[in-house]
């Protein structure tokens, strides 16, 4: 499989957010600031880039000779929670005005199933080694360019437009996320 479709794929035809919907909490939670949203893509790119290859290191080497496939899920939630722990601690020390501003949504990247989606694709879908790494930092780069398109929509919607009362808050930011999946869907034809 080429890898550059295999990236292509995963970073913007099969958008983990917009068309798999997958990661839609920390999506709607820390989209409100370009600043914040990107950050929280670097977390969750560096997350998902090395549980790609780590969780098909566990899948490969120890669940399929020991005969424990079933436990795929267990093992790849213990080995995201362990990354996503490092991370904090790297953020924390880092850059404490983001660990600040993402809050309760840094630790929620344990749970989110973006994270976890992609090494059950990876797993699924029988990548190899290589290829789990290209898809995992494809769809964490398309989780990315989401997360910061959208929190740089609301910036302006909160800023520069009148919105009826009806529909401040979390009625328009669903009513862009719709906007912006519809127009994600014209990378289907990209690649064939």
């Amino acid at each position: 499989m080429d890898l550059l479709l295999l990236f292509l794929g995963a970073m913007l035809v099969n958008n983990f957010v917009l068309t798999r919907f997958l990661g839609i909490c920390p999506f709607l939670g820390v989209s409100k600031k370009v600043e914040t949203a990107v950050g929280m893509g670097m977390a969750v790119t560096f997350v998902m880039a090395l549980a790609s290859v780590i969780t098909h290191l566990v899948h490969k080497l120890l669940l399929v000779p020991a005969k424990l496939e079933y436990l795929y899920t267990i093992a790849f939630i213990l080995v995201i929670a362990s990354l996503v722990q490092l991370v904090e601690m790297v953020i924390q020390k880092s850059s404490p005005s983001l660990y600040a501003a993402l809050g309760v949504f840094l630790p929620l990247i344990t749970t989110n199933c973006a994270v976890l989606g992609v090494a059950i694709i990876n797993m699924q879908e029988e990548y190899t080694l290589m290829e789990s790494l290209v898809h995992g930092v494809g769809g964490a780069l398309g989780f990315t360019i989401a997360i910061v398109l959208f929190a740089g929509i609301r910036e302006r919607l909160d800023t520069n437009i009148n919105i009826p009362e009806a529909l401040k808050g979390l009625p328009i930011a669903l009513i862009t996320a719709g906007f912006m999946a519809t127009a994600f869907l014209g990378f289907q034809g990209l690649i064939s």
